[in-house]
């Protein structure tokens, strides 16, 4: 959201942060740089998502090694602005993806998935994989 991003560079400027860039993706491609992200957090946006296989496969190579993708979404249906975690585990594996984590945010109805992503040459691209259906 291009509205969202403008706020986020206002608050990296006010504070003087050097090691933050702040680009705008696409929905099939977040178009970070190649090799400099060690954790990616996607925070009650995943179920935003319109593409989510192109997405998680032109994550990988932005990746670094032993980098991890941390997603935070409600346990609700994603026209209800979240995702089911079966859902986000079908579309994360369809990919290549492997959960390492996954925990339940204590007083609040969302969760903390934690994956490893796959190798470069092992993901899966997006035009192979069948839809996961939402339950």
């Amino acid at each position: 959201m291009p509205e969202y991003l403008q706020g986020l560079r206002k608050r990296v400027r006010d504070r003087g942060l050097q090691n933050v860039t702040v680009i705008l993706g696409e929905p099939h491609d977040p178009r970070l740089p190649t090799g400099s992200v060690d954790v990616a957090i996607l925070v009650h946006m995943y179920h935003e998502v319109t593409q989510p296989y192109g997405m998680l496969y032109n994550l990988v190579p932005a990746l670094k090694p032993d980098a991890r993708v941390g997603i935070v979404d409600a346990f609700a249906p994603t026209s209800e602005h979240g995702t089911p975690p079966s859902l986000l585990r079908c579309e994360l594996a369809a990919v290549g993806y492997r959960e390492v984590g996954f925990d339940r945010l204590k007083g609040s109805d969302t969760y903390l998935a934690i994956f490893a992503p796959p190798s470069a040459a092992s993901r899966t691209r997006p035009e192979a994989i069948v839809a996961c259906k939402a339950p």
